[in-house]
């Protein structure tokens, strides 16, 4: 993806400074995708937000009043679900966020982070981001869940998918893998008709 273009406000002071210290603590081979700022009528106690979206991440800029700053970061594998809602002057975005999830089953909810008050496009760009960065990663998960949920039931596979063979050399007994196949049914990784077919076979072996 393009890197954005600098809105006018950039150009300006403090934003122009904030935006520059993000691109500076990019990592290599991680490229800038957007940035959203927080409108000055928001931030009358305190400094503006800045939010940027990377390849790699979200990062929330939180800035002191007299110098230094705070660095929120979530990693688009973290992140759980985005929220936009749109009001008269400003959005605001809300993102919930996970935590262990190099592990797909058993990741729990890390967090939620709000930005209030960004401005409408630029809020709006991020979210359209945020959300293209949940749906391919929770596609990523659903898949390793169902390699993590195929290990626990002895390689029980369909088609290349959590099925109907049953490996001969596991250990588990035919009901802890029915079992499992059953959680899996459950949880909506397989449908009834292959669960019965799992099932069919397993009482076959009994």
């Amino acid at each position: 993806m393009s890197q954005p273009q600098p809105d006018s406000h950039e150009q300006h002071g403090s934003i122009a400074s904030a935006t520059q210290r993000l691109r500076e603590l990019l990592v290599p081979q991680e490229t800038l995708e957007a940035v959203a700022t927080q409108r000055r009528i928001f931030a009358l106690m305190h400094r503006r937000i800045v939010a940027a979206a990377t390849s790699g991440r979200l990062m929330v800029m939180s800035r002191g009043l007299f110098g230094g700053f705070k660095i929120n970061d979530i990693r688009w594998q973290d992140l759980k679900e985005a929220q936009l809602r749109m009001g008269i002057v400003g959005a605001t975005l809300r993102v919930v966020s996970l935590s262990n999830s190099d592990l797909a089953v058993g990741g729990q909810l890390d967090g939620v982070t709000t930005i209030t008050g960004l401005r409408k496009d630029e809020g709006q760009r991020l979210y359209t981001i945020c959300q293209a960065h949940e749906q391919e990663w929770r596609e990523k998960r659903r898949i390793r869940e169902l390699e993590e949920l195929r290990a626990k039931s002895g390689g029980i596979t369909l088609g290349g998918m959590p099925g109907a063979s049953s490996s001969s050399t596991d250990s588990d007994s035919p009901v802890a893998r029915l079992e499992r196949a059953k959680e899996m049914r459950d949880k909506g990784l397989i449908s009834d008709s292959e669960y019965e077919a799992i099932k069919a076979r397993l009482v076959s072996t009994l």
